[in-house]
C-alpha cells in the first residue's frame, strides 16, 4: 500500500527523470544561429565585416530527417550572407542518404556561391557519388582546390581539402597560386589538420567533425572528442601552433543522438582584421 505523500514523491522523481531523459533528444533537434567575430590575419580591407554562413555535420539519416535539413536550409538562406560554406559529413554512414540530402542542400543560396568539402562519413558512404551530387545540385566542391573571392580591388582565397581520416588532403593544391601575403581560408572537415599546419598562407581553418562532443558537462567538459588532441579542438576558436581554427559543433549527431549543453548550430562568422 502506498500513501499519498510517497505517491507524490515518486511522481515528482519520475517527472524529473522523464525531463532529463527527454531533454538531450530535444536539444539535439533544436538548432540555433551562433554568431562569431573572427580575427583573420592579412584580411583585405574590402573584406572587413565579410560574413560567412558555416554549416557542418548535418548527418542526414536515422537521427535527422529531411524535414530537419530543410529547416537548416531555410534558416541559412534567411541570414543572407554572401558565402555559404559546408564543412562535411552530410550523411550518416549510408550511401542511400546522399542524393536526398544533396537535393535539399542544393536549395542553399548565396550571391558569391555555396562551397563544400567532404567529411569521413561522406567518403566512406560514397566518395564519388558525393562529388557527383554536389555538382548536380550547384554546390562547388573545393576538395583539394579553391576559388578566389573578389570584392572591390581585393581578393580572398577560399579553399578546402579532403578529409584527414578517409581521404587524401593536398594543402598545396588547395592554396594554388596564393602568395605569402594573400589571405587564405582553409576548410577542413577534421580540425586536427590545424595542429601540423605550417604553410604561412593559411590565415584561418574552418572545421567541424567533433560536434563539440555533443555533450558539455560541468567540470569534465566533453567526455568523447574524435580528435588526437583531446578536447583542444572540441569547439570554438582554437589556437593551433601556427594558425587559428574555428570549429563548429555542427547541426546533427551520431549515435547516441543526443546533445547536452551543446546545442546544434549554424555558425555565422564575421571576419575582421587581426
Amino acid at each position: 500500500m502506498i500513501n499519498r505523500r510517497k505517491f507524490l514523491s515518486l511522481s515528482a522523481k519520475a517527472s524529473v527523470l522523464g525531463l532529463c531523459g527527454g531533454y538531450p533528444l530535444w536539444e539535439a533537434r533544436n538548432f540555433g544561429v551562433s554568431k562569431f567575430t573572427i580575427p583573420v590575419p592579412r584580411l583585405p580591407a574590402d573584406f572587413e565585416g565579410f560574413k560567412i554562413t558555416f554549416i557542418a555535420d548535418t548527418h542526414y539519416g536515422p537521427f535527422a530527417p529531411i524535414s530537419y535539413i530543410a529547416q537548416i536550409v531555410q534558416s541559412a538562406n534567411a541570414l543572407g550572407s554572401p558565402v555559404i560554406v559546408l564543412g562535411g559529413d552530410y550523411v550518416y554512414r549510408s550511401a542511400k542518404y546522399i542524393e536526398p540530402v544533396m537535393a535539399e542542400l542544393g536549395k542553399l543560396r548565396a550571391p558569391l556561391g555555396v562551397y563544400a568539402v567532404p567529411g569521413n562519413h561522406d567518403n566512406t558512404a560514397g566518395r564519388q557519388l558525393t562529388t557527383r551530387q554536389l555538382e548536380a545540385n550547384g554546390i562547388m566542391e573545393i576538395r583539394n582546390k579553391g576559388r578566389w573571392l573578389t570584392l572591390g580591388g581585393s581578393k580572398l582565397r577560399l579553399c578546402g581539402i579532403d578529409d584527414l581520416w578517409t581521404g587524401f588532403p593536398q594543402i598545396p593544391n588547395a592554396l594554388g597560386d596564393a602568395k605569402d601575403n594573400d589571405c587564405c581560408l582553409l576548410v577542413s572537415h577534421n580540425p586536427d589538420v590545424a595542429e601540423g599546419l605550417q604553410d604561412p598562407r593559411v590565415a584561418l581553418v574552418l572545421s567541424g567533425h567533433t560536434h563539440g562532443g555533443q555533450m558539455n558537462l560541468p567540470i569534465i567538459g566533453s567526455p568523447i572528442i574524435p580528435s588526437a588532441f583531446g578536447q583542444k579542438y572540441a569547439y570554438g576558436l582554437v589556437q593551433a601552433p601556427n594558425v587559428r581554427a574555428f570549429v563548429t559543433c555542427g547541426t546533427g549527431t551520431i549515435f547516441p543522438p543526443i546533445r547536452i549543453n551543446r546545442p546544434p548550430e549554424i555558425a555565422l562568422l564575421t571576419l575582421t582584421a587581426g
